[in-house]
Formats: structure tokens, C-alpha cells, sequence
């Protein structure tokens, strides 16, 4: 299955910008770096112990608040997200596999150059918005 890191250069920045545009409605609709930013609450006695455990404990309310968004609140969009990412149209995510799927989003967050090029776009866009 063709996915950025096998696909052809000529491809790509097509591809990417299809999948720029998926990944923008899908954080803002799912709200996932929202979620993720959820701190636990500390009291000023606690010992470093329980605020590793508060911690640790608000990590996996987090994951499954994220979770809950990402497959049961807004499952379309994850699913249209990911087959963009594998060069499906998202009408037709259901003319693969599952495991198609997965070996194909693997060979692509494995690919050292894929995962280079767009955590240069996220530095990018994050020093832009401070700077605005």
C-alpha cells in the first residue's frame, strides 16, 4: 500500500497538503492537544511520590479522554486521516484491510525522513504562531 515514504517525490506534497488540510479539521474537531495538556491537580503537601502518581494517573485519563475522541466520537475523520496517509480517497477506506492499514501507517512513522520532514513543519509552524 503506498503511503509517504514510498510514494513518488512527485506525489508527495500533493499528498501532504491533502493530508495537512484532513489533519487540521481532525485536531480541531477531536481536540486531542487540548486533552493532552490536561494537568493533574497538586496540593502543596503531596510528596514527589504522589506527584509522579497524579501525574502517571492524569497521563492515562488523558490517553483514554484522547482515545474516546480519536474512535468514538469522531471516528470518520480518524478514518479519513488515515487513509489519506495511505493515498486512499476516504470514500473507498473500506476497500482495505485493517492490517493493510496498519503495515502500511507503520512503514510510515518508521521512515526517518517522513518523520524529519514534518516535525521540521511543526517547529516551523510553532515559532510562526509565537511570533504572531
Amino acid at each position: 500500500m503506498k503511503n509517504l515514504a514510498n510514494c513518488k517525490p512527485s506525489e508527495f506534497l500533493v499528498q501532504t497538503s491533502k493530508i495537512r488540510k484532513s489533519a487540521a479539521n481532525w485536531l480541531a474537531v477531536t481536540d486531542v492537544m487540548n486533552i493532552r495538556k490536561t494537568q493533574p491537580f497538586l496540593r502543596d503537601d503531596m510528596t514527589k511520590e504522589e506527584r509522579k502518581k497524579a501525574f502517571e494517573d492524569q497521563a492515562k485519563k488523558n490517553l483514554t479522554s484522547m482515545l474516546d475522541a480519536i474512535l468514538d466520537s469522531h471516528p470518520q475523520e480518524t478514518l479519513e486521516l488515515i487513509a489519506l496517509c495511505c493515498f486512499v480517497d476516504p470514500e473507498n477506506v473500506d476497500d482495505y484491510s485493517v492490517s493493510e492499514y496498519l503495515l502500511s501507517f507503520t512503514e510510515l512513522i518508521n521512515d526517518e525522513a517522513v518523520l524529519g520532514f514534518f516535525t521540521s513543519l511543526m517547529q516551523l509552524v510553532q515559532k510562526s504562531t509565537l511570533t504572531a
